[in-house]
């Protein structure tokens, strides 16, 4: 196959109606973003699918690897083409013939799809003509195989589009959800946790674009903090939205201050209620909606019913919690699926355990925090926070992750071009 055609169905956006275009119009952005470098001839949209036409078939295992990662598509296939002015049903067996040579199966089936009702075979009568073909020539040719409708093998699909017929067998799963940059912006609590990585592409995945703010402390050693974790967990994550930036707050001394003046067993509610109002300040700098964190309810003592209640009210944004009903093992499915698992295990110092009390508050009320937070300057502390923070910037090109410097200057944030 010298020029190879890869199919691409999307996922919820047959479902938009009149704002169906801008969805479309997002996902093609995405697809010519994300196989950037590689030898697209051209991208187009024959009926409710895109075809991506390839120049050279040696790029075909690379763009099917950049694909899993682009949110919007449910599935892709390598596909046969076959011209709108070669339509026949006699070309469609020959396709159908030329992709059962590759690979071996016992079973098979044939499924059609006639979106072009101008074609004059219907759907069923493709089925039953081409996997009749099929299997003669299959059985001719030695083959042990048979026809399979319910649990075959081997489906090979054949769409009758407005334009071409596409056939193809091998069909892949796709990321699903809504295409990057469709949904708004969001800011992300990244710990370096297995928890919040997954919050943060669960968020992606329905097309929010996600700023990082990874809040780190000193090591028991010279130099060791959380902070390569969260770096190497933004680049496994941004190439589902292109483009992100990384805050770093050192917390530390913040964590002191809450120390040395408020209840202990109150500190840990209370370093998030300050990540929280930290998280506020960042998003309105990158005009973000909403701040996501990866709270799973009863999985710490931080994060029973009351004590996310009792944080969260210091919020004036939404707080998101994607993983709230999930349990760890499935958190953990996703964080392999997506490939933050080994960044995640890896150890490294996280700031939120740092003075530790002995016996945390289960169910605190924000008014017990609020009291607490009397002996703190809050407003003081944020903008220590702001102060001392640094960001860095990372996209994702030609298939690689590069991360691009961000300095600060006369008060305000500005990022390398």
């Amino acid at each position: 196959m010298n020029s190879p055609f890869l199919v691409v169905h999307y996922h919820e956006l047959w479902l938009k109606g009149g704002n169906r275009n801008f969805f479309l119009h997002k996902l093609r952005m995405a697809l010519r973003h994300a196989l950037e470098g590689l030898p697209v001839a051209r991208i187009t949209k024959p009926g409710d699918r895109m075809i991506i036409e390839l120049r050279d078939a040696a790029a075909t295992a690379e763009t099917i690897a950049r694909l899993e990662r682009v949110p919007g598509i449910a599935y892709y296939g390598v596909a046969r083409l076959i011209p709108r002015e070669r339509r026949s049903l006699e070309a469609i067996c020959e396709a159908a013939w030329e992709e059962a040579q590759e690979g071996t199966f016992a079973s098979f089936a044939v499924r059609a799809k006639r979106s072009d009702k101008t074609f004059s075979v219907h759907a069923l009568a493709i089925e039953r003509e081409a996997g009749g073909y099929l299997l003669e020539k299959l059985r001719a040719a030695g083959r042990d195989v048979r026809v399979n409708l319910r649990e075959p093998e081997r489906t090979f699909h054949v769409e009758i589009t407005p334009g071409p017929v596409l056939v193809y067998a091998n069909r892949h799963p796709g990321a699903g959800g809504l295409p990057p940059h469709t949904t708004g912006r969001l800011v992300c609590l990244l710990s370096g946790g297995f928890d919040s990585a997954v919050a943060a592409y669960k968020m992606m995945k329905r097309g929010a674009h996600v700023t990082f703010v990874h809040f780190w402390g000193g090591g028991s050693a010279p130099g060791e903090s959380s902070v390569h974790v969260a770096r190497e967990l933004v680049r496994r994550l941004v190439p589902w939205q292109f483009t992100t930036k990384l805050f770093l707050v050192p917390f530390e001394p913040l964590q002191r201050e809450i120390v040395q003046r408020a209840p202990e067993n109150f500190r840990i509610l209370l370093y998030r209620r300050l990540m929280l109002r930290i998280a506020e300040r960042i998003a309105a700098i990158e005009k973000a909606k909403g701040i996501v964190t990866g709270d799973s309810l009863g999985q710490v003592a931080s994060q029973t019913l009351q004590n996310m209640a009792a944080v969260g009210a210091v919020a004036r944004l939404p707080v998101f919690r994607p993983l709230v009903g999930d349990d760890k093992l499935e958190i953990l499915a996703v964080a392999r699926r997506i490939g933050t698992f080994d960044v995640s295990a890896e150890p490294f110092h996280d700031c939120c355990p740092v003075f530790l009390p002995k016996a945390p508050a289960l169910f605190a009320k924000a008014e017990e925090l609020a009291e607490a937070e009397t002996a703190l300057n809050m407003p003081q502390l944020v903008q220590r926070a702001m102060e001392t923070l640094t960001i860095e910037r990372y996209r994702y090109r030609l298939g690689r992750v590069e991360m691009v410097p961000a300095v600060k200057m006369a008060g305000a944030w500005h990022t390398e071009k």
